[in-house]
């Protein structure tokens, strides 16, 4: 499966990537973690912390797949909205979940600042519109289940966001607890990090067949087998060509990210911004001062011209801020996972012991993979987790 294609942005930030070696001979560990994006690199990191024997494997190089086209949001709100998951999980663990996302944001704030490698990592306010009126009713009661439970957010009517932005809309929930990141660069910290704690990290190293044994897991390589007591897929999206779980959805995305600009007109703190609408735009700057905009989601199989839409996309950003007029300096498309209740898939496999999913999708993909590295993690050195019930694969 090709996860995106186009002209990337991230990658151009890095001169000199590091480099990792192929496997060539026959090793063992007590967990391997197959896939090298943001999944698999703080995972790399959360267990070489607590000293775990782990190797990671990539078919590519780190940070080549779906992380290059990630825009880097970071946000504790979901595709789902809180009052939606309360609805389908009940009140306390919807409230807990969306708690351990915005405890998963300051854990991504601290490990991003322990890295020796900058990954562009920047707290930030984040703007929810509604994209009608209809949605600004809901978005009130969003706004009131968030306060009820503790989150911190202002509720701002259309007055409010036209003092704030240059744009219009009916309402929207405004935030300070979000963030925005770099998420090629803290790959790649990442996995350089945890490397230097003992992680064994190899580059061009695919998997061509596993057996799963009572006492330990086999996986052969075209050079080497790996033998391991654990293995975690954090292969993203691509996991859906071999492990078809139920209630996801793979789609297209777009993005383009502009020429860099000398300011941010009528763009209140340059906050993230996303609406209610589905499929939704989405909207940040970066660190060298251009903008990322992207959206008009649709179906796998339905791929349009790249270029018209990102000329799309451009028409979107000047309706929104006609003060700012700049030009793509980079497009592409890529393959965005989503579930049907909202969740990732994180936990265990259903039939195999020892064998782990870390399973993302979503528009919170680097939130999640925080999670849920706690949650394997845990799974692992303790047998539990409170969270594990809520993210696990064969949820009904």
């Amino acid at each position: 499966m090709q996860l995106h294609h186009g002209n990337l942005f991230w990658p151009t930030t890095v001169t000199e990537p590091p480099t990792f070696p192929e496997l060539t001979s026959s090793i063992t560990c007590d967990v391997l973690i197959i896939g090298g994006g943001m999944s698999g690199s703080i995972l790399a990191k959360t267990l070489a912390d607590y000293h775990v024997d782990t190797v990671l494997i990539e078919k590519d190089t780190i940070g080549s797949g779906s992380t290059s086209a990630n825009t880097g949001l970071l946000q504790f709100s979901n595709d789902a909205m809180l009052v939606d998951l309360i609805d389908q999980f009940g009140k306390e663990k919807a409230v807990y979940f969306y708690k351990l996302c915005l405890k998963a944001i300051d854990e991504l704030e601290k490990v991003a600042g322990s890295l020796s490698e900058s990954a562009e990592f920047k707290r930030a306010e984040s703007l929810y519109f509604a994209s009608n009126d209809h949605h600004a009713k809901k978005l009130k009661k969003e706004y009131e289940a968030l306060t009820h439970h503790g989150f911190e957010a202002d509720y701002i009517d259309r007055h409010a966001i036209e003092s704030l932005f240059s744009f219009t809309a009916p309402a929207g929930i405004y935030t300070k607890g979000e963030a925005e990141v770099n998420p090629y660069k803290f790959a790649l910290a990442l996995t350089s990090s945890a490397r230097e704690l003992g992680l064994r990290v190899f580059e061009h190293t695919e998997i061509l067949s596993h057996q799963f044994n009572k006492n330990d897991l086999i996986f052969e390589s075209e050079k080497g087998e790996i033998r391991a007591k654990h293995v975690i897929y954090a292969t993203g999206y691509g996991t859906q060509e071999f492990a078809k779980t139920k209630g996801a959805l793979l789609e297209r995305t777009y993005t383009i990210a502009t020429e860099p600009i000398p300011k941010f007109p009528g763009w209140h703190n340059q906050a993230l911004i996303w609406e209610t609408d589905r499929p939704y735009y989405y909207l940040r700057t970066t660190a060298d001062h251009r903008i990322l905009i992207g959206g008009l989601d649709s179906n796998l199989k339905k791929e349009e011209k790249l270029e018209q839409q990102g000329q799309r996309l451009l028409a979107k950003l000047h309706e929104m801020f006609p003060s700012i007029q700049t030009s793509i300096a980079y497009e592409w498309s890529a393959i965005f996972g989503s579930t049907k209740d909202g969740l990732p898939y994180i936990g265990k496999h259903p039939k195999y012991e020892g064998v782990y999913f870390m399973l993302g999708y979503g528009g919170n993909g680097t939130v999640y993979s925080m999670l849920g590295a706690e949650i394997l993690k845990d799974l692992i050195l303790y047998g539990h987790h409170p969270a594990m019930e809520i993210t696990q694969l064969n949820r009904s």
